[in-house]
This record gives C-alpha cells, sequence and structure tokens, in this order.
C-alpha cells in the first residue's frame, strides 16, 4: 500500500460490516490509525483481528450513533487513545421499510433521523471544535442516491439522506477557509446487511409499482470495497480541492 493516510486518525461509524468495514480496513492499511465504532460488537471484534492481522492499527469502541452521550464517549475514546481526529467517516445508516408518506409512523420517521441525521449532524458538531483548532480536519458522510432523487426509498430515508447532503453542503462551504472538507458519497445499491433493517411485510403495491419497478434500470450492485475507495481518495491528500460535494457511484443507475 502507498501510505496515503500515515499517521491519520479515522473515527469510522457503522464499521462493523459492509462499507463502513472495507472503510476501516483499507484505511489502516494506508497507515491510519482507526477509531471504529459499532452498535454491534461482535463485528466490530472480527474487524480488529482482522486489521491488527494485516498490521494496522486499531481501536473499537461499541457506540449508537442515534445516542448523544454514545457519540461524545466515541469522540473522547478517540482523542484519549490517539491525541487528535483528523477524519470522520459517517457511514452508520438504517432503512425504512420503503414506506410513504401515508403509511410511515412516527416512531419509524424519527428512528431512521436519528440514525441518518442526527447522529452524524452531532458527531460534525463534535469533532468541528477539534478541527477549527487543528485548522484542517475531513469530514466524509455516506448519503445515497437516495438523497438525490425521489424514488429509490421510503419517505423518511429519502428525506433523511437529502437533509444529510445540505448538512455537507453547508459545512463544507462555512468551514472552508479552516482547512476543513466535508463531502458526501452517494451510493446506488451495495452488498451491505442494510437490506436487513427492512420489514419486508411492509412493502405495499405502492413501492412495488412506484420504487421497486425502476430496480430493472439498475447495470449492476456495487461492492463495498468500491466504495472505500472513493472513501480513501477523499481522506487523503489528493482531493484538497473537493469541499462540500457529492460523488455519486451507483455504475450509472442514475444516468438513465
Amino acid at each position: 500500500m502507498s501510505q496515503n493516510l500515515l499517521n491519520k486518525v479515522a473515527i469510522i461509524t457503522g464499521a462493523g460490516s459492509g462499507i463502513g468495514k472495507e472503510i476501516s480496513l483499507l484505511y489502516a492499511l494506508e497507515g491510519c490509525k482507526v477509531i471504529a465504532s459499532d452498535i454491534h460488537y461482535g463485528n466490530l471484534k472480527i474487524l480488529e483481528t482482522e486489521v491488527i492481522a494485516a498490521g494496522g492499527d486499531i481501536a473499537i469502541l461499541e457506540s449508537d450513533i442515534s445516542n448523544e452521550a454514545d457519540i461524545t464517549k466515541l469522540i473522547q475514546f478517540c482523542l484519549d487513545t490517539y491525541g487528535k481526529i483528523n477524519i470522520l467517516v459517517n457511514n452508520a445508516g438504517i432503512m425504512d421499510n420503503f414506506e410513504s408518506i401515508a403509511e410511515v409512523s412516527n416512531d419509524t420517521w424519527e428512528k431512521v433521523f436519528k440514525t441518518n441525521l442526527d447522529g452524524p449532524f452531532k458527531t460534525i458538531r463534535g469533532v468541528i471544535k477539534e478541527f477549527i483548532k487543528q485548522q484542517s480536519g475531513n469530514i466524509i458522510n455516506i448519503s445515497s442516491i437516495g438523497g438525490l432523487h425521489g424514488g429509490r426509498a421510503g419517505v423518511a430515508y429519502t428525506a433523511s439522506k437529502h437533509a444529510l447532503v445540505g448538512l455537507s453542503n453547508n459545512t463544507g462551504y462555512l468551514y472552508a477557509k479552516q482547512g476543513i472538507q466535508c463531502n458526501c458519497i452517494a451510493p446506488g445499491a451495495v452488498e451491505t446487511n442494510i437490506g436487513s433493517t427492512i420489514d419486508q411485510s411492509k412493502i405495499t403495491e405502492l413501492v412495488k409499482d412506484r420504487i421497486l419497478s425502476g430496480m430493472v434500470l439498475n447495470p449492476r450492485t456495487g461492492k463495498p470495497n468500491e466504495i472505500a475507495q472513493i472513501a480513501l481518495f477523499l481522506a487523503s491528500d489528493k482531493s484538497t480541492f473537493i469541499n462540500g460535494s457529492v460523488i455519486v457511484a451507483d455504475g450509472g443507475w442514475t444516468a438513465y
């Protein structure tokens, strides 16, 4: 490996599987010290073993991105462990059963927003003070093509990911002169376990007609490592002129 992230320190949420795990592994191989966070401790232990076996540096912490106390603990854990924070990757996210506005409950709406938007908002707010002190820092938010278009998910997921794009745009613009970058990656369909958060019994005929019918236009499903490669580029010194931007990675699905 070329060690593009040598001596950098990164917090990665949702690191126990899928895209977050691949980002964690790749960052560690590139010389980054990784703080890996996830709600599934068993998955973190597996990741830890793999990173250490590959010669990487990692510390793990079970935490729930929808819980503000856990976020505060996570940031302090990073500072206590490595003394600094250079990169934040907000990857943790959940789906919404593809429910339309007529069907979605308050509980589902609030649960999705707490994880997909409130969590990234509070982690960014927590690290931005450190980044301002350093006059440098890099934030990478994993949004979705569902955050750019209206027919890829239910109303809660779609709205939360649109808002995450806006949060990234605003943060990247406002703090650009302090040497801080904030960008989004908007993946299409990727082979992760996010589908396990979907209750298939709640998928209605409306969803099948208006949303799932569009799946036939998808050229292919992506691999988590393909998204991780973009996250590596955005975290490296090769992306210094990219800020407040969204990189779409969907194999051409939204080009139709």
